[in-house]
């Protein structure tokens, strides 16, 4: 039976019809039903406490952002992007289970990425706008660009996985740290580094897991993103200014082991409130960096 002869039978063209006027929401909670072993993993992860809650930061931004253009969602979802969310879902389908090579982590960044793909496959176009009357004219609405990446970005950062970054890049992170911090102390102190410790006038001083900067890189990253969001920039503009967003997470980071080791060193580490206030500071002045840096305007792109 040809394709032909079955759209001219009038249920099956109905059908159809229905299925091609089927409203973008409805599309995303079959999407989202679809992924509920992932989401189920993840909370599993989150409230058992091995692992930080910032991911569900991150999925209250998407959930923001898809709120915010809920009627501006397409009709017509762009083919491409639903093309890989079809295929992360079937992905993340298929590698879940008794059989499966990858571990869950793995499975759950398919699906988020999937995920993100059925969210962006709906978004609206920001070069085509809704029509409005203004002065007995018709024109089109402004309507803000929605980058792809930051997306993308915001729905691997919904992923537990702080601790898992932690275990396979705090250590080196620490090292890092600790050896810029040994120059920066070497101007008042007799500093040495053993590992990711310093030997500061003969006091030893641990640069712990803290110090690291996973937790600062997780929030400048999501700073980015929402700026990027909130200020329509492109996919471009905002990956250009990636590599400045881990140099200021950097350079903060540093700064405060630097003065956090510098206290301990001169027998004033004791206080834990000072320790909380200087690295609340320079979280904020790092995050404060990113916004500024993601949201300046730059005729180039």
């Amino acid at each position: 039976m040809s394709s032909s002869f079955l759209l001219h039978q009038p249920l099956t063209l109905r059908a159809a019809m229905r299925i091609d006027r089927a409203p973008a929401w409805l599309w995303l909670a079959l999407q989202t039903a679809a992924l509920w072993p992932a989401w189920r993993w993840m909370a599993a992860r989150v409230t058992d406490g091995a692992d930080d809650p910032l991911g569900l930061l991150a999925l209250a931004a998407l959930g923001v952002l898809l709120w915010s253009v809920r009627d501006q969602l397409r009709c017509a979802p762009r083919l491409p992007w639903l093309a890989a969310a079809l295929a992360g879902t079937l992905a993340a389908t298929l590698l879940r289970g008794p059989l499966a090579m990858v571990t869950p982590l793995v499975t759950c960044l398919l699906a988020v990425l999937a995920w993100a793909c059925g969210l962006l496959a709906f978004l609206p176009d920001a070069r085509r706008g809704a029509m409005r009357v203004h002065g007995g004219v018709l024109w089109p609405a402004p309507r803000r660009a929605i980058a792809a990446a930051p997306v993308l970005t915001l729905a691997v950062l919904a992923l537990p996985l702080l601790a898992s970054l932690q275990f396979y890049a705090g250590y080196p992170l620490r090292v890092i740290t600790a050896e810029a911090s040994r120059w920066l102390l070497g101007a008042w102190f007799a500093v040495q580094r053993e590992g990711s410790s310093l030997l500061v006038n003969g006091q030893l001083v641990i640069v712990d897991a803290p110090c690291s900067g996973v937790q600062m890189a997780w929030a400048g990253y999501f700073t980015a993103c929402a700026v990027a969001l909130l200020k329509g920039r492109g996919n471009r503009a905002f990956a250009s200014r990636l590599p400045l967003v881990g140099l200021t997470v950097l350079a903060g980071n540093v700064l405060r082991n630097t003065i956090l080791v510098a206290l301990e060193a001169g027998g004033h580490g004791a206080n834990e409130f000072v320790h909380q206030a200087i690295g609340l500071l320079i979280l904020a002045a790092v995050c404060a960096g990113i916004a500024a840096t993601i949201g300046r305007q730059s005729n180039r792109y």
